[in-house]
């Protein structure tokens, strides 16, 4: 993959999409093939400490009544909302080490890969945000998705091509990083 922009230009462009999607299927190929080089983020001894599920098409529908069994009845309308539109999920789960410092290293690796993978997504002009709901970790959720007690849900990936002309909107800034530095 060859890619388009600068390395910085994808940086400070890259923005979470949480609506806007356009209905255009999500391949789980192309997915599989940013992943391909997402994983080439830094990980502790080469742990690699992720696995994937992926869920679009057919599997949407099962999926969304998988998270609704895990709210009330009366708030199915309202979480079906902030779903019906995304055209695809990545579950993206890790092992949980006992050992404190082996979790740090390993989440840090996972969120690594993860900032990797949107923006390779970005690039393609596939936009994600990384959630991380309550729904997450329900037991009635993890076990409809095989996540095993030793994993844990890192999050999940809401993925589609957008409108950009609703993304072109968002207001972007960040703070100077030289009003957060000290020096010792």
């Amino acid at each position: 993959m060859i890619a388009t922009k600068s390395i910085v230009d994808v940086i400070r462009e890259r923005t979470s999409v949480k609506t806007g999607y356009i209905d255009k299927e999500v391949s789980q190929e192309l997915i599989l093939s940013l992943l391909e080089n997402a994983v080439w983020a830094p990980t502790h001894g080469v742990r690699e400490p992720w696995r994937f599920i992926f869920v679009s098409g057919e599997r949407k529908e099962a999926f969304i009544e998988t998270i609704l069994q895990c709210h009330p009845v009366n708030n199915h309308e309202n979480v079906r909302s902030k779903f019906d539109n995304v055209p695809a999920f990545l579950v993206v789960v890790m092992n949980e080490d006992p050992r404190q410092k082996v979790w740090e290293e390993d989440f840090a690796a996972t969120s690594c890969m993860l900032q990797n993978l949107q923006l390779l997504a970005w690039n393609q002009d596939l936009g994600m945000v990384w959630k991380t709901p309550n729904h997450i970790y329900d037991p009635k959720f993890r076990h409809a998705l095989g996540v095993e007690g030793g994993e844990k849900i890192v999050g999940v990936l809401n993925i589609g091509y957008f409108d950009k002309e609703i993304v072109a909107k968002k207001a972007r800034k960040r703070v100077k990083p030289a009003e957060k530095m000290s020096a010792f």
